[in-house]
């Protein structure tokens, strides 16, 4: 594998592992807050974000050795809100940014590993995205998210609150596979 790519997914791979234990202690206050939807939402995020570490670790199979890795990290403890925010600072961060960079350093490599695992992350983090403004949005007013089930396609890390769907919309994975929170 070359180098940069390599670096790259080293990066995303700390960022993801380090979104997994951030999003399960916001969670964790979500809960303790009063907002129960909003922790199932936090914990099926934190397991969505262990996949994309889990997809990274895997492209650099063939990478021994120790490395000084730098990610992205966000760290502080606030309300809910505040933690929201946070969330979804650190997840447009990464679609509108990080991943986008580091797939187009894969493809001009060709590293056809690196380049599946990074879309799979992207394409999820959006949903993410879009389901913590929803979680903040009510939050916001005094409520806690309207869901009646949160799903997590353990494949590749897509996360729904209806399911609706057949099968996956990002990997194809089918919904008997999803884990609900």
């Amino acid at each position: 594998m070359n180098a940069m790519t390599a670096e790259n997914l080293r990066s995303a791979f700390g960022g993801e592992s380090q979104a997994h234990m951030r999003y399960r202690i916001w969670g964790s206050k979500a809960g303790n807050e009063g907002f129960p939807t909003v922790e199932r939402l936090f914990m099926a995020t934190s397991d969505a974000e262990e996949v994309h570490a889990t997809l990274h670790f895997n492209a650099l199979k063939d990478q021994a050795g120790d490395f000084s890795v730098t990610s992205m990290a966000g760290f502080g403890l606030g309300s809910t809100s505040e933690n929201l925010q946070g969330a979804i600072d650190g997840e447009m961060f990464e679609v509108e940014q990080m991943y986008p960079a580091y797939i187009a350093v894969a493809e001009m490599q060709g590293e056809k590993a690196a380049i599946s695992a990074m879309r799979f992350a992207i394409e999820a983090e959006k949903v993410h995205a879009e389901l913590f403004t929803k979680a903040k949005e009510a939050v916001d007013k005094g409520e806690d998210l309207k869901a009646d089930t949160v799903l997590l396609c353990p494949v590749c890390g897509f996360i729904t609150l209806t399911g609706v769907e057949a099968n996956c919309p990002i990997c194809n994975a089918k919904k008997e596979l999803f884990v609900e929170y």
